[in-house]
């Protein structure tokens, strides 16, 4: 299991400008590099995954990691296809 740390416990839970995003992609790419058949096309298949692998502090959380990882499988399913 994953765990997410993304920053001082004072800021956890509260998005500060920009903070999530490279937290968001670089969690989302990792998980798919380390379990590229657990996930698809579907956001809310992808968001169970996400919460069984990851300990996530919020719902936002796991539903940007989720929704990332959801485009990141569209794009590649779009590249192998082209």
């Amino acid at each position: 299991m994953l765990f997410l740390e993304t920053g001082p416990a004072h800021l956890r839970g509260h998005t500060v400008g920009k903070v999530y995003t490279s937290v968001v992609k670089r969690t989302a790419r990792r998980l798919l590099q380390m379990y590229p058949d657990l996930f698809t096309t579907d956001f809310e298949h992808n968001k169970k995954v996400v919460s069984q692998l990851v300990e996530v502090e919020s719902k936002k959380l796991r539903n940007q990691i989720a929704g990332y990882l959801t485009r990141l499988v569209r794009l590649k399913q779009r590249s192998e296809t082209s």
